[in-house]
């Protein structure tokens, strides 16, 4: 007995002095939050919002199908920004690639700088027919009503091309030149690969031997109740994205009639698959990208999250359960893969022959096309399973958060945005801007306007829309953003 109360007191002693240890280590934890004074609101014409209303007009809907998309609209929306824009149209030196996808350069007046690439995109996804009875305004018709403006590529992504076109613009009218040079590039079928924009746009730079310092995209955005424990609003900067991999299952069972079954059918070869694969998804894992959040923001947040974050290691198990919870949230710490088109069988007296499903991964910086098929070897387990890449994009490389480039655009949110909190973020999704990887190792994916819960689901969904004040602050930080790059 005399043992065990030993024993229990040494194991009590144990728990106070690590639970001291880490109480001292989360209050040495020190923001990493720069320090940089907000500026007066720069004044945006009154004609902007109109201007981005108008570009909503256009109905400029990609299609994998070149055949399939109207090129009519994308051509009224090139001659829409030339006489919009005609001090950008003439000053600026401008290349067209694949008839719409635009390139314009800004010459520097210090030619031993690299040049910056501003990025954005004209198309958009299109809106199917079932769900314009749910639109509250015409999803085309690029209404202004109740201080917000309405219609498909308010958010993404015209915002940011007409954002950038009205601080050029504007900049221009003011005889101001750049201190390093500044191309602006608008990719017209980001939605179905940008092979026929950013790719060509980039064939060209290389080309030329261009060698951009860094490159701005759309990505994340300035959120508000979106990362939990924070009330402050947050500009999140992605710095990577993650891969994308499609793979089509398929097996060959002999069929025949369905009064005489055999043991095993195709479905249900791929549907063991299926579950197999379900029942062993991809390891967790904190990637750099999500490793930069949790330093940049774990320091801001309350005590117990910013203990959690502060000792990372102890809390780890706690911290992946809590992103584990959420979809958006596994997304970040986990390779994912789901199954997302099935085909078998033409009647329902017939024993199909043959059964396929295509599985769509989003992969994780440091997972690969080879990583993700030694994990569907392992764990289908079925010689009678064949496996077909349909498509595949590696993830992006890891961009540094403690560049040149991602200071000006800390600095620029900062001056435009008061009060607001920056970090670097991993994007979930794909842009234009992979294809910029061949000619730059800085890439960061951010667009000026705020999302909340309420408007998350707006991104290729119902009644998209932006605020005036949103898309007036976006040519705010635009402007900035240009002025700084100088520095």
């Amino acid at each position: 007995m005399k043992y065990l109360r030993s024993l229990l007191i040494l194991v009590g002693l144990f728990l106070i002095a690590f639970i001291g240890f880490m109480l001292v280590k989360t209050m040495l934890v020190k923001s990493s939050q720069s320090t940089v004074a907000s500026i007066p609101p720069i004044e945006v014409s009154p004609d902007a919002k109109k201007h981005l209303a108008e570009a909503i007009q256009f109905k400029t809907i990609s299609n994998l199908d070149p055949s399939l998309i109207d090129s009519t609209e994308f051509a009224k929306l090139k001659s829409w920004i030339s006489d919009t824009y005609p001090m950008v149209d003439s000053l600026l030196e401008k290349l067209i690639f694949e008839d719409y996808a635009h390139l314009y350069r800004w010459e520097g007046k210090n030619k031993d700088l690299a040049p910056v690439v501003l990025m954005g995109h004209m198309d958009v996804v299109p809106v199917p027919e079932e769900n314009l009875p749910f639109w509250k305004q015409d999803p085309f018709g690029g209404v202004i009503a109740d201080g917000d403006i309405w219609g498909r590529g308010a958010i993404d992504d015209k915002i940011n091309v007409i954002g950038l076109l009205e601080a050029t613009e504007m900049l221009l009218k003011k005889d101001f030149q750049p201190e390093r040079t500044i191309y602006l590039a608008f990719g017209h079928d980001e939605e179905v690969s940008g092979k026929r924009g950013a790719k060509m746009i980039v064939d060209h730079l290389k080309s030329e031997g261009v060698r951009p310092d860094f490159v701005l995209d759309e990505g994340y955005t300035l959120t508000k109740g979106l990362v939990p424990g924070m009330d402050k609003q947050v500009a999140l900067i992605g710095i990577a994205e993650k891969g994308y991999l499609t793979v089509r299952l398929s097996a060959e069972v002999e069929g025949g009639h369905s009064s005489m079954p055999g043991k095993e059918t195709a479905i249900e070869v791929i549907s063991q698959a299926i579950y197999r694969l379900e029942e062993h998804p991809f390891p967790e894992r904190i990637s750099y990208p999500v490793k930069a959040f949790f330093r940049n923001l774990g320091p801001e947040m309350p005590f117990v999250n910013k203990m959690a974050f502060g000792n990372f290691e102890v809390f780890k198990p706690l911290i992946l359960s809590t992103y584990r919870s959420s979809n958006a949230g596994a997304a970040l710490i986990q390779t994912t893969m789901v199954p997302t088109i099935f085909h078998s069988g033409v009647k329902d007296n017939v024993v199909p022959l043959k059964a396929n499903v295509t599985f769509n991964f989003r992969l994780l910086p440091g997972d690969s096309m080879e990583t993700v098929m030694a994990h569907l070897k392992k764990w289908v387990k079925d010689d009678r399973v064949s496996f077909q890449v349909l498509q595949y994009q590696a993830p992006s490389v890891v961009s540094d958060d403690n560049s040149w480039g991602y200071e000006q655009l800390d600095k620029s949110i900062k001056e435009v945005f008061p009060n607001t909190l920056t970090s670097p973020n991993l994007v979930i999704g794909g842009t234009d801007s992979r294809h910029f990887q061949e000619i730059t190792n800085k890439i960061y994916r951010f667009a000026p306007y705020q999302l909340t819960p309420e408007t998350l689901s707006m991104f290729h969904g119902l009644n998209e829309r932006i605020s005036v004040s949103d898309f007036d602050n976006a040519v705010r930080f635009y402007v900035r953003l240009m002025e700084n790059l100088g520095d």
